[in-house]
């Protein structure tokens, strides 16, 4: 298995594997939402689909200055096989490709377990204030 572009065809799939790993997604950021918008940025979405099922996602940015990392998810029956990991080495390779130097991501507060998988990726807890705004969806 090799992971590959997300194409409009995985939506319902990918969709159904981000809401069971991210439960809170709100009106305004479903996952079909988060999709289509992402696809008129960019098409950094990568899938790892194994017999017609999708088994692990992982979305990347890149502003030219820094890489980003979101969405990163596996099955829950396919947990503790790596796949994770391969979707974040294979993601931030593509990054690499253009350029890319430095990858963030955020992780939810209290969130230690997941906080955990991106340490032994070899990512560092930074010194940083995370902010945001809502604008009127």
């Amino acid at each position: 298995m090799t992971p590959r572009k997300y194409t409009e065809d995985d939506e319902p799939r990918v969709a159904a594997l981000w809401r069971a790993n991210f439960p809170d997604y709100t009106g305004y950021n479903t996952p079909e939402a988060v999709l289509r918008a992402k696809r008129l940025v960019d098409d950094h979405i990568y899938v790892l689909e194994d017999d017609g099922e999708i088994i692990a996602t992982c979305m990347a940015g890149y502003d030219g200055h820094r890489g980003w990392l979101y969405s990163v998810a596996v099955a829950a029956s396919r947990q503790g096989e790596g796949l994770g990991r391969r979707m974040v080495e294979f993601a931030i390779e593509r990054l690499r490709e253009l350029g890319c130097v430095k990858v963030n991501l955020q992780i939810r507060g209290g969130n230690e377990e997941v906080a955990d998988f991106y340490r032994r990726l070899g990512f560092n807890t930074e010194d940083r204030i995370s902010m945001g705004l809502i604008l009127d969806p």
